[in-house]
């Protein structure tokens, strides 16, 4: 078993920081809360820890009824975003404070920490100071603080936003390695798409308070349940429904199925084929930009309504193509996916 959230609710004076949430992380997973800022992410996590106990509903932990059991009895690890080292002590001591408020033998004690150090690839860096390390290194030792107890789950609050691309990169890779060795149920918060998908079993994206969708990073992207999820996960060009674009491959399959209401129409960047040449179901468009980010090229397009659009090419066919600012050029979308704006659900895909 892992964690069970039934029905939890959770408001900060009138402002409603969780509705209704029900969530199940199946044990020795790595879960991911997804969500912008103020979407409900942290407080879950808190709430799951113990730190913000919820106005209603429950938290199971390995079958267990965690609501109300204090913190120090839970037996979690929790990892934050600034790492909360103590500065006065060393890197082997801070990791063993907890197992020392447990009066743990001093033997065992040695042993867990040079185990640790080993596990976070830091051996023969114990007797340093947080000062003497870098940020990735800090934010390792931070969790090996965490695990140092042998904690049932392990729960990180944005633990890589701290520190700068390249880092949050690395450390991403070995937490998933980590995750692979250790065995242990973990849920970390994030705002970055991202590091979500590359790194966790099961994605659980949140906005207002409440969960949009739970699944696997292939689910969520390929198969999103709202406007929101598909806005959120990559980037995508929203349109009208009754836009150029789509005259010869939404109207028709909206009229035939006998839909009313108004739909808005999602199209990812890889999705948008550039071509030279028109046929009958292109749209014309002129290149206002061109950005080249290295491993693709991004073409900024605008419509004949004036409204833009962004496509992404690989090099081979940006070449191949042989396009510039300015440049008239017909494009059309691979697939399509329409949201109704009245439901709010997903209905077709072309």
């Amino acid at each position: 078993m892992g964690i069970i959230v039934n029905n939890v609710f959770k408001n900060f004076g009138s402002f409603q920081a969780l509705e209704n949430i029900n969530l199940e992380v199946k044990k020795n997973t790595l879960v991911a809360l997804l969500g912008p800022s103020g979407s409900g992410k942290s407080t879950l996590l808190r709430a799951i820890a113990g730190l913000e106990p919820p106005d209603q509903g429950s938290i199971l932990i390995n079958g267990q009824d965690a609501t109300h059991v204090d913190i120090r009895k839970r037996n979690i690890g929790f990892v934050f975003q600034h790492y909360a080292l103590f500065k006065h002590l060393t890197i082997r001591k801070n990791i063993a404070f907890g197992l020392e408020i447990r009066k743990t033998p001093a033997k065992q004690i040695k042993q867990r920490v040079e185990e640790l150090l080993e596990l976070i690839q830091l051996k023969g860096l114990g007797d340093r100071y947080p000062s003497q390390l870098s940020g990735g290194q800090r934010q390792r030792v931070a969790l090996a603080r965490a695990l140092a107890v042998q904690p049932q789950v392990l729960l990180l609050d944005e633990p890589f936003g701290a520190l700068d691309a390249k880092v949050r990169k690395e450390l991403r890779d070995w937490l998933r390695n980590l995750h692979d060795e250790v065995h242990l149920t973990s849920i970390f918060v994030t705002h970055d798409q991202e590091e979500a998908m590359g790194v966790a079993d099961e994605i659980v994206v949140m906005n207002n308070g409440k969960i949009e969708q739970i699944g696997t990073p292939a689910e969520i992207y390929d198969h999103p349940a709202t406007p929101f999820v598909m806005s959120f996960i990559g980037e995508v060009n929203v349109l009208p429904s009754s836009a150029p674009l789509f005259q010869n491959n939404g109207q028709d399959v909206i009229k035939t199925n006998g839909y009313h209401a108004s739909y808005s129409a999602f199209v990812r960047p890889h999705d948008l084929a550039v071509q030279t040449e028109s046929d009958e179901v292109t749209s014309q468009a002129i290149i206002k930009r061109i950005i080249h980010l290295g491993w693709e090229i991004q073409v900024e397009l605008i419509l004949p309504d004036e409204q833009s659009v962004v496509a992404h090419l690989s090099r081979e066919q940006f070449a191949e193509l042989d396009l510039h600012i300015n440049q008239t050029v017909f494009i059309k979308p691979r697939q399509t996916k329409f949201f109704s704006e009245s439901s709010g659900f997903l209905n077709f895909a072309i």
